[in-house]
């Protein structure tokens, strides 16, 4: 199951957005994208970033916005397969696991830092998914990586 999110980056005076997809089986950043709008093409490029076929996918869980509960989305679960699921209306903990992964993201990459352009947003945010998942470790996970929990239960 992968759960997705998105939150909001200062570049220079105007905001820009991250979407990520966090696999819940060892909390692993499968996918990720930013850019300066908040839709459904952002969620599509981060499940562009997947480096496996996403038919293994089986379900995708987000909250109801509008980014995620779309033709266009709907469209790219279908072709591969992928069954959605949507947080009940109000209820923000359906989507626990994407929210304190961005709580961390908005600790530890984001607070105070102001961006100069999108493409130093794109080049920090693929450094930061790549500390996150290979060096970072994990309490939830018995203090491993997300990549090392993986590689332990193969």
């Amino acid at each position: 199951m992968v759960v997705s999110d998105l939150t909001y980056v200062r570049v220079q005076q105007t905001w820009h957005y991250i979407c990520i997809l966090v696999d819940l089986y060892n909390r692993e950043i499968i996918g990720y994208s930013s850019g300066p709008h908040k839709n459904a093409e952002l969620v599509q490029r981060a499940f562009a970033t997947v480096k496996y076929n996403l038919q293994r996918l089986e379900l995708f869980h987000t909250d109801r916005g509008s980014e995620f509960n779309n033709t266009l989305i709907d469209q790219a679960l279908a072709v591969f397969g992928i069954e959605r699921s949507l947080s009940e209306k109000g209820n923000p903990y359906d989507n626990a696991v994407a929210e304190a992964t961005f709580k961390t993201i908005k600790t530890q990459f984001i607070h105070g830092r102001v961006f100069s352009n999108q493409q130093e947003l794109e080049f920090e945010l693929f450094d930061y998914v790549n500390w996150y998942n290979n060096i970072r470790i994990h309490g939830s996970l018995d203090y491993l990586t997300p990549t090392g929990y993986k590689l332990m239960h193969l």
